[in-house]
């Protein structure tokens, strides 16, 4: 894992110290080391900051290909890629390195673009053809590692992070459009907070030419079968129980592959447990494991992830993220993601990166991606249900539904509510079940945040549909269409709130240069996954049956059987002497919040005095100020 950084001059020369003043801002990403190239004319940069984990001695980057002509920079891990190297070296190729990035730099120089068929892992690289005067650039399968850009007149710009492009001189503005859409909930996977600033969708690559525009081109999805050829009804269950265990034990013993020590991260739960299960089997001495926890018992999940810890002899690491840590880091936590938060589980996951590092790792394995292979969320529950007991739906895109779209009008007090925002989600919400964003209160949700909302922002927006909007901004009709209805449901999530805001906590991680590993986003087992019926992934109705009896030996009786439960971190307590309660309020009334474009600040100071009063409506003001809290923070700290 690593920082990468590039700039293309679109007119003149590319200005030296615009790339160091990027590459100085991805210095937390590779704390080990950097280095930067500039093309004998200035028309192209490239600058990385390393973060040493395989190849300790010989991996510094730019690398060069054998005559110069082509430069990499890359940011991730490509696993495997020791049998890829040799099988290079026969056809000639000659290495400079002992690295896994440099694969990639001899695939393109065989293969061109097509080079990403034979990469697997998480990563971004830019490449430089000089041959070709061309600028190639990609971003893994699912959208582990990021890769952001911005395009203007005077060159085209990109880095692993969105602030190393504003300290190279894009402008710091705020994407109001993007900013509304997120308040509801609804998260692109390419745009972001800053207006003009972009990223690579995941499974995508970018090319650019000195005079052109750019191109982006999708090279994977997840292109769930049809639901008529969905795996083979006659096929013994014991067959893909069988492949689910392989791949994922090679899923697990691939990202073990390091030239430093790999810890785990681990929560109460299923998925983490797996993790640190398969590996312990794999490896010759226990792995170190590192647990949140958290003030409220009934957040905390300690003694659970003990269990699993106990049942693989690994030592537990307990890093706290008490009501005062929280508080403490809530700002520079959200500086570092670039995201608005609705709960305090960024500063948290912050925290636990920080005690990975400050324990002397630097590479964990952790259980992201679980749920998306094995249909686990809650959104999707009714649709797995109705599967498993043999019914069957049309899902999001069937002409059914189409029609009851058509012909429904909002009648309830909440339907009217709902639709005021959205017309199309308050149909929607009538026949399908809403993804867990959405889940709870709805309409109550909607109707506090339009009061909070500045007048003028929802005047301009009235006509706006941002659900039916997100919805249309996939394109996705043709990869929905005979598909499972709970597979429909989570390739929307795979397409927006899973690589837009889940997967950004990449940023809290490598904010102190902490490399995650996620065993569950290997696509070739969700290849595998992904062909597997429903019916089968849940059989007799049991959440994630299928990786429940795939990795049974690797888990504790009592993980074995626990119930999937959301890491979260706890909410305010009315009348409490919270301290990150009194950060929130602190900020929620300062000046900076009068300045800032979206909200009411009078509406959201009373807002913040009803706060202490009960219970009821925690489950709503809690994350709408914590939201508004966090988009103050962001302007202030980028001068937005």
């Amino acid at each position: 894992m690593c920082g990468i950084a590039g700039i293309l001059a679109r007119s003149g020369r590319v200005d030296c110290e615009s790339l160091l003043s990027a590459m100085r801002a991805l210095r937390h990403r590779g704390p080990d080391g950097e280095g930067h190239w500039l093309s004998g004319d200035s028309s192209i940069g490239l600058a990385h900051t390393r973060l040493s984990i395989i190849d300790l001695n010989t991996g510094s980057q730019p690398i060069a290909n054998e005559d110069d002509t082509i430069q990499i920079v890359m940011n991730g891990e490509f696993y495997g890629f020791e049998q890829i190297r040799r099988d290079l070296e026969a056809k000639g190729h000659r290495f400079r390195t002992k690295s896994d990035a440099e694969i990639a730099l001899h695939l393109y120089e065989d293969e061109g673009t097509a080079c990403l068929s034979s990469l697997r892992g998480e990563f971004a690289f830019i490449i430089w053809d000089d041959r070709q005067k061309r600028l190639f650039a990609a971003r893994d399968r699912f959208g582990i590692k990021p890769l952001f850009y911005a395009d203007n007149a005077a060159a085209l710009y990109l880095a692993s992070e969105s602030k190393a492009l504003l300290a190279a001189g894009v402008p710091a503005r705020w994407d109001k459009d993007v900013v509304y859409d997120l308040l509801f909930a609804c998260v692109s996977q390419d745009r972001t907070i800053f207006n003009g600033v972009r990223q690579i969708p995941p499974g995508h690559f970018l090319l650019a030419y000195p005079g052109s525009a750019i191109e982006l081109h999708r090279y994977w999805d997840a292109d769930y079968p049809l639901e008529e050829r969905n795996g083979d009804r006659s096929r013994d269950p014991r067959e893909w129980i069988e492949g689910v265990r392989m791949l994922l034990e090679e899923s697990v013993r691939l990202r073990l592959r390091a030239d430093v020590p790999v810890g785990c991260l681990l929560s109460g739960g299923l998925d983490s447990a797996v993790a640190l299960g398969i590996a312990t089997a794999q490896s010759p001495d226990a792995l170190q494991a590192y647990t949140i926890t958290f003030d409220h018992p009934d957040y905390d999940e300690s003694a659970w992830a003990k269990q699993s810890a106990d049942f693989n002899h690994s030592p537990l690491n307990l890093v706290s993220a008490s009501d005062e840590n929280l508080a403490d880091h809530f700002i520079e936590s959200v500086q570092q993601g670039e995201v608005m938060q609705f709960n305090a589980h960024g500063t948290a996951r912050y925290l636990l990166s920080r005690a990975v590092r400050d324990s002397g790792y630097k590479t964990v394995l952790a259980g992201e991606g679980s749920d998306e292979l094995f249909a686990g969320y809650g959104f999707c529950r009714s649709a797995v249900l109705n599967a498993t007991n043999g019914g069957h739906s049309t899902g999001l895109t069937g002409g059914r539904l189409r029609t009851a779209f058509r012909l429904m009008r909002p009648s309830s007090s909440d339907q009217r509510a709902i639709a005021k925002t959205s017309r199309w989600l308050s149909r929607a919400s009538k026949v399908i079940d809403l993804p867990g964003w959405l889940t709870g209160s709805l309409a109550e949700r909607l109707e506090l945040m339009r009061g909070v909302m500045l007048p003028d922002l929802l005047h301009r927006k009235r006509k706006v549909d941002p659900y039916k909007n997100l919805y249309d901004s996939l394109h996705a009709t043709d990869r929905l269409s005979g598909r499972e209805p709970a597979k429909q449901l989570i390739y929307i999530w795979l397409k927006t709130v899973f690589p837009g805001y889940i997967l950004a906590a990449d940023r809290a991680d490598m904010a102190h240069g902490v490399e995650v590993r996620l065993p569950f986003l290997d696509h070739v087992l969700f290849e595998h996954v992904r062909e597997i019926p429903v019916r089968a992934l849940a059989a007799g109705g049991e959440n994630k049956y299928m990786l429940r009896q795939a990795a049974a030996q690797y888990l504790s009786p009592e993980t074995r059987t626990r119930p999937k439960k959301p890491l979260m971190a706890p909410p305010f307590t009315p009348n409490s002497r919270s301290k990150l309660q009194s950060v929130i309020q602190d900020i929620v009334r300062s000046q900076s919040m009068r300045e800032v474009p979206f909200f009411s600040s009078s509406a959201i100071a009373k807002l913040a005095d009803n706060s202490h009063d009960s219970n009821q409506r925690r489950g709503t003001e809690d994350p709408l100020l914590i939201m508004a809290a966090s988009i103050c923070v962001l302007q202030e700290r980028y001068k937005l």
